[in-house]
């Protein structure tokens, strides 16, 4: 693992590194926020998984939660969002390919070979920054968009991994959008019994969350209809999953939403880490 650079913030240390990936057969840079309550023994988690477009930088830069992770005592996580570099797979959208990875382990070329960035979270990096960093194995998980689809869907799949979870404007139900429908048929196939392990509207269906799930969702995203969160909401209520959905009055897809919100998320992750 190399430092790519170290920052003090609000007391602890806002750092960036990266490190050889074995999951993604390439380099891989990450970001991990340490509170000043980490010089004192391991701290609880947030991962953060962000969405299309964004690399490590973009919630670590704009979200604004070091402040609150550092009043709760949360060291934070920011993975980026896929495999990078020269040689690596890509394509001209920018919702395909690098900056694309939809955390999933593709299995289609030209994708397989690199793009596992399900292993990569949930396994490789989990156990690099628990070995590596003052982090205890109490761990929650949200993200924005494209990142609270991983959010959610790695949750339901790896339900010991993680013990609280929320989402920012996920997306919802993928096998039924177009934010969705293109990836996952690029990078798992043309058979979409597969893509239902990684639509979190149908993976509540099938494996529940033994926890509450605070989910916030825009009513001015311009995004609303590629989102679907009325089969979220819907799946939730028929599941009698416990969950707290608040449809934000005003507010779109931008970082300024998840900035607004981010502390009331930080919050509820603490409380439900035992923090």
């Amino acid at each position: 693992m190399k430092t790519i650079s170290e920052n003090k913030s609000f007391g602890g240390v806002q750092g960036v590194y990266s490190h050889e990936s074995e999951a993604c057969g390439c380099e891989m840079t990450f970001a991990v926020y340490l509170p000043p309550q980490a010089e004192d023994g391991p701290v609880p988690c947030l991962w953060y998984l962000s969405g299309l477009t964004c690399t490590h930088e973009n919630a670590m830069t704009k979200a604004g939660l070091q402040a609150h992770a550092a009043e709760f005592g949360l060291a934070l996580v920011f993975p980026d969002t896929s495999p990078r570099g020269e040689g690596i797979a890509d394509d001209e959208a920018y919702d395909l390919g690098q900056g694309a990875g939809f955390y999933v382990n593709a299995t289609e070329a030209p994708w397989a070979s690199n793009f596992q960035m399900e292993n990569y979270i949930a396994s490789e990096l989990r156990d690099l920054v628990t070995e590596k960093f003052s982090i205890s194995v109490h761990q929650g998980i949200t993200g924005h968009s494209m990142g609270g689809h991983g959010a959610l869907t790695l949750a339901m799949k790896y339900p010991g991994h993680y013990q609280s979870l929320s989402a920012f404007a996920p997306i919802a139900n993928p096998t039924k959008s177009d934010w969705g429908r293109k990836q996952l048929g690029a990078y798992l196939g043309d058979n979409e019994a597969v893509w239902a392990a990684h639509d979190a509207t149908l993976l509540l269906k099938d494996k529940g969350w033994s926890g509450d799930i605070l989910i916030d969702q825009g009513a001015d995203d311009q995004f609303y209809d590629l989102l679907k969160p009325e089969a979220l909401a819907a799946a939730l209520t028929a599941t009698r999953t416990a969950h707290t959905f608040r449809l934000q009055a005003g507010y779109d897809h931008s970082y300024y939403f998840v900035a607004s919100l981010g502390r009331d998320h930080v919050a509820w992750h603490a409380a439900r880490l035992k923090v």
